[in-house]
């Protein structure tokens, strides 16, 4: 929890790794993920970097997984995924990795390459029989319309069937015609068609059919629809213009006989060679698909690797190279709770690497913001995250996620509150944390899935909050469940059984005793919640707004009071002591003097007037109305609650009308007199790394002149914490030295007073404002309850009341059709659509209302080196 409350204090480290131990170093910070480190080259091109070369290496070899990765799509083979999670290789094993990469790459072209030839040669065969058998068929129609012309005759109107037949036997009145047959794409053939009318003015004939099978592209592995063709022509002219259509429309053309005999002969050798060629091809298969479940065991395991290797180079790549001391300078962001576990992991890594001199790890005082790194787990993830989205918390800022788990929940059950739904919703979210495990290990890509996934516990806690708001306001899918007896009597007021059949509407008076069920009026209230008898009164919506709406203005300004405690608890930690006397406690007063005592009326109202007396109860807003005019309340304008009212009131308007200066003035001024007071130079003493007799600062990086050698033997004698800090700023910003007087000269600021002035306007008129507005957006808790309520009892009125009015057999039908519409609309609507609303309306609260009040939100994550983060693909490398 207390990283929760704040995020991790984190430290600078600076790291000296000798060259031979970094690689294993760097891995063992990977596998423990604690570690962000910096750029310590940000001027240097990416390809100019030592380890580019390595990093160019490694893509090569993920660019090779990648493609046998396709290959094992292509055939639908699944990749062995035993949740293996190999270590880092070291970089000797690289070499092996990229052997066995190459031949598997190509081995799988090869193979591809091969079976490429023998499906393009199988689908030369298959159209050449295709063409053989089809033509074939024209052949024959021509043999069978001449010999009919011969015995009935023919009209002028069959010169191309006169072509057909003098083409084929050779006999008739024209001169024998050449032709070529083949094959095109069926959806090309129209525009082929016309291209040849048009191309040869007419004088060919066109005869084509489908191929009945989808033929396999060799190339690409889809299947496509062709035609067999064949075209009659006269002339060489002709013949030559026809095969250039055909090239110019991908047609292929085959050799066609044109005698029946050399046709079939062709044919039967065609389909031997079919018949061979398909046994060579399942071999291929085969071979092909032993090669590829081989790859598939081993795969997953190679890329995890791969990407490992990768990004050990790319952290290589941010580090300083020492060529003297044959060392590499790192440095980190590390929470100080895990330095003794980092330390741990790097004295592994030396020891792995086999190197006898050990790693350095030397922390570093800096005023560089840390960044923000707040522990989650599966249960808290959710949360934080609805945090995060808004802003990543300052360093060591207080963090609303621990108040987000309660509140967040409650204000969306407040206005989600239904029994009904609520345990629809909290069955989901049970049935979600139940099987998270199996969730988990599928690794659905669906993106909304995973968001719902992701917010299971918040699923679960808003349904258990919706139930427990549902219980208060008594409603159940719209309707009341009597539980513990209602407390109105009817017959009290004198109604007959008679009354009550007739009349849909009855009037309760609560002043009359009796009406509750006892022996007077304070007798036995209904023991918890809403009593069920509201469901079906007609003021039902006037007595539920002014409650529901007076309770939201009570949660919202708990929440903006309690946002302003966590302010405060801010100023403390960091010793602001200007904001707390200058801000806060001027913004407590206001808040409590305008919302916080309006507050405190509602609730004075409820306990000190009763249902006896309700008629002189005061109007809080004419009240209210009547304090920021100065108008004393009395009891004949309905405007007195208790003696004293008129001093306490005026009171409370002058402490909030003070309160405005007060912000606008105290800062501004106090900031001019500290400016005023410290305009001068200061002298700064002399770091002791400095030499005054010399003018190179060089000396002066990465440790104030040590050499690596000097910091091991530091390290092994001393080990006090105090010992081991060096000062980063210093370091990374030399300072200019004046040699005359030993001094560093320090330039402050440029100190504008009306800047200071127009942002505290600003933030003065935000807040007072603000205390109005954000008071009255909690009013979406009333309205969205009631809209909840109303929509959940049209649907039951328009929807279900339909089936549960009709008796008999018909009526039983009608129910159980009615039902499925009901739960249809009531899971579409009520659930989906409303919970969707009242989630980013209880957001809304959470982020603006209650957020603003201590939550700056503009530092930045803590985004260690995790090999479990690359591996799982979250992040770019």
């Amino acid at each position: 929890m207390g990283s929760m409350f704040r995020s991790e204090e984190m430290c600078l480290a600076q790291l000296y790794l000798q060259s031979e131990a970094a690689f294993a170093c760097v891995s063992e910070l990977g596998e423990l993920g604690l570690a962000q480190f910096r750029d310590l080259n940000p001027d240097v091109n990416a390809f100019q970097r030592k380890f580019v070369n390595e990093v160019r290496r490694c893509d090569e070899m993920e660019r090779k997984l990648r493609f046998l990765e396709r290959e094992l799509k292509k055939d639908n083979i699944t990749m062995d995924d035993n949740g293996e999670n190999p270590l880092a290789p070291l970089p000797r094993e690289m070499i092996e990795l990229e052997a066995k990469f190459e031949k598997l790459e190509n081995d799988m072209k090869e193979v591809n390459m091969n079976q490429e030839a023998l499906k393009r040669n199988f689908l030369e065969l298959t159209e050449l029989k295709h063409i053989l058998r089809k033509t074939q068929n024209f052949f024959e129609e021509a043999a069978m319309f001449h010999e009919q012309h011969e015995i009935f005759g023919t009209g002028p109107e069959d010169e191309s069937a006169q072509s057909l037949l003098a083409n084929d036997f050779g006999r008739g009145p024209f001169t024998k015609l050449g032709f070529v047959a083949g094959v095109v794409l069926r959806e090309k053939v129209p525009a082929f068609e016309r291209v040849l009318w048009r191309a040869c003015r007419g004088n060919v004939f066109l005869r084509h059919t489908e191929i009945e099978t989808p033929l396999e592209d060799p190339h690409t592995g889809d299947s496509v629809n062709k035609c067999v063709f064949i075209i009659f022509f006269q002339g060489d002219q002709l013949k030559t213009r026809v095969k250039k259509i055909c090239e110019g429309f991908r047609a292929t053309l085959y050799p066609c006989p044109e005698t029946p005999q050399e046709r079939r002969e062709i044919a039967i050798g065609v389909m031997t060679r079919i018949e061979d060629l398909q046994t060579v091809l399942n071999q291929t298969d085969d071979h092909r698909r032993l090669v590829l479940s081989q790859v598939a065991r081993s795969i997953r395991i190679w890329f995890i690797k791969v990407r490992k290797i990768k990004s050990i180079y790319h952290t290589l790549n941010l580090f300083n190279v020492n060529i003297a001391e044959k060392c590499l300078i790192a440095e980190c962001w590390i929470p100080v709770v895990d330095l003794d576990r980092v330390q741990l992991a790097l004295r592994r890594g030396t020891e792995m690497s086999g190197s006898s001199v050990p790693s350095i790890l030397q922390r570093m005082k800096t005023e560089t913001a840390p960044p923000t790194y707040n522990r989650t787990d599966m249960f808290t993830y959710a949360f934080q995250n609805l945090i995060d989205a808004f802003g990543i918390a300052n360093y060591r800022e207080v963090n609303p996620a621990p108040y987000t788990i309660i509140t967040f929940p409650f204000l969306f059950a407040v206005m989600f509150g239904d029994v009904g739904h609520g345990l629809l919703m909290f069955l989901f979210g049970l049935y979600l944390v139940i099987n998270e495990k199996r969730f988990l290990a599928s690794k659905n890509n669906n993106e909304i899935w995973e968001m719902m996934f992701g917010g299971r516990y918040l699923i679960l806690l808003m349904g258990l909050f919706s139930m427990y708001t549902g219980f208060l306001y008594n409603e159940c899918f719209s309707r009341s469940i009597n539980i513990f007896g209602s407390s109105w009597n009817a017959t009290a007021m004198g109604y007959t059984a008679k009354d009550l059949s007739e009349f849909e509407t009855l009037t309760l008076d609560p002043k009359t005793n009796g009406v509750f069920r006892g022996p007077n009026y304070a007798g036995a209230p209904y023991a918890y919640g809403m009593d069920p008898i509201w469901q079906s009164a007609f003021n039902k919506i006037t007595f539920s707004n002014s409650y529901k709406m007076k309770s939201a203005v009570i949660l919202g300004t708990a929440q903006m009071i309690f946002g302003l405690i966590l302010a405060f608890c801010n100023h403390i930690y960091f010793k602001d002591k200007l904001a707390l006397y200058c801000e806060w406690i001027p913004q407590m007063l206001f808040l409590l003097c305008i919302i916080g005592y309006l507050c405190i009326m509602i609730i004075y109202k409820w306990i000190a007037w009763t249902a006896q007396d309700s008629s002189a109860a005061p109007s809080l807003l004419i009240g209210l109305i009547n304090m920021f005019m100065f108008t004393a309340p009395s009891k004949e304008n309905h405007t007195l609650l208790y003696v004293g009212q008129n001093a306490v009131q005026t009171c409370v308007v002058v402490v909030a009308v003070l309160c405005i200066p007060w912000m606008l003035f105290a800062k501004p001024i106090v900031l001019y007199l500290r400016h005023k007071k410290q305009n001068q130079q200061y002298v700064v003493p002399v770091d002791p790394v400095y030499n005054p007799d010399s003018t190179d600062f060089s000396h002066a990086q990465h440790g104030g002149g040590r050499t690596y050698g000097e910091y091991a033997r530091v390290a092994m004698e001393d080990s006090s914490d105090e010992a081991s800090i060096i000062h980063h700023d210093q370091l990374e910003h030399p300072t200019t030295i004046n040699s005359a007087d030993s001094a560093i000269e320090v330039k402050q600021e440029e100190f504008v007073m009306s800047e200071l002035m127009i942002h505290q306007i600003i933030h003065t008129i935000e807040f007072c404002l603000n205390c109005i507005s954000h008071t009255a957006s909690y009013l979406r808790l009333w309205a969205l309850s009631l809209a909840h309520a109303e929509l959940s009892e049209v649907l039951w009125t328009m929807v279900m009341h339909l089936g549960l009015s009709m008796k008999g057999v018909l009526g039983a039908i009608m129910t159980y059709l009615v039902f499925w519409g009901f739960a249809m609309m009531t899971i579409g609507i009520l659930l989906v659509m409303e919970g969707l609303s009242a989630f980013l309306h209880a957001l809304r609260l959470h982020w603006v209302e209650f957020q603003s009040k201590f939550y700056k939100g503009q530092g930045y994550m803590f985004a260690p080196f995790s090999f479990e983060i690359i591996v799982e693909g979250k992040v770019e490398e």
